[in-house]
């Protein structure tokens, strides 16, 4: 009879350090994102970051436990239209061509953001997040309703951010 080769823990731990830093690159990529466009759009930014590491920290956690189908920013302006909105969603597996790498094309953004949409003065904005299932509780998220979209078109920026085991893509809906 033969012997069972024992599990080297090492692989184990470097999978999960690997997912432990995807998760946070995506999760800080998403935060920077959102204040990035938020700053551009000239939306106050007092409760973006007020709430940045609760926020920040249960994006990371969902993207861990990839859970966390998508991230949405909603423009909700003073007369009551929502709008802009920007879709985040996450993608998980194996991601062809990211084997350790992690990308990100912030510089991209940057030339993207140059064509938004301005938005009334007082507009406000709203973070909500969908998922693929079951996911754990975290503080200060609860159950929400997007806004519909049914009258806004959709640009796609495509791939925001690229990591071993996720990425991230941005959708603008006006």
């Amino acid at each position: 009879m033969g012997e069972a080769k024992p599990v080297s823990p090492t692989g184990t731990s470097t999978s999960t350090h690997t997912l432990t830093h995807t998760a946070t690159f995506l999760s800080d990529l998403v935060m920077g994102t959102i204040g990035d466009i938020l700053a551009e759009l000239g939306i106050d930014l007092t409760r973006l970051y007020r709430d940045w590491d609760q926020d920040q920290g249960a994006f990371q956690a969902w993207i861990e436990e990839e859970s966390l189908a998508m991230v949405v920013l909603e423009c909700h302006q003073p007369g009551g239209k929502v709008a802009p909105i920007f879709e985040f969603p996450i993608t998980y597996g194996a991601i062809s061509g990211v084997d350790r790498a992690f990308v990100e094309s912030r510089a991209s953004l940057a030339r993207y953001r140059a064509k938004l949409d301005s938005v009334p003065s007082g507009t406000a904005f709203r973070l909500i997040c969908t998922y693929n299932g079951p996911h754990s509780s975290q503080p200060g998220w609860g159950p929400a309703q997007r806004a519909s979209t049914a009258d806004l078109s959709s640009l796609s920026f495509g791939n925001l951010g690229q990591a071993p085991h996720a990425g991230v893509a941005m959708r603008y809906l006006r």
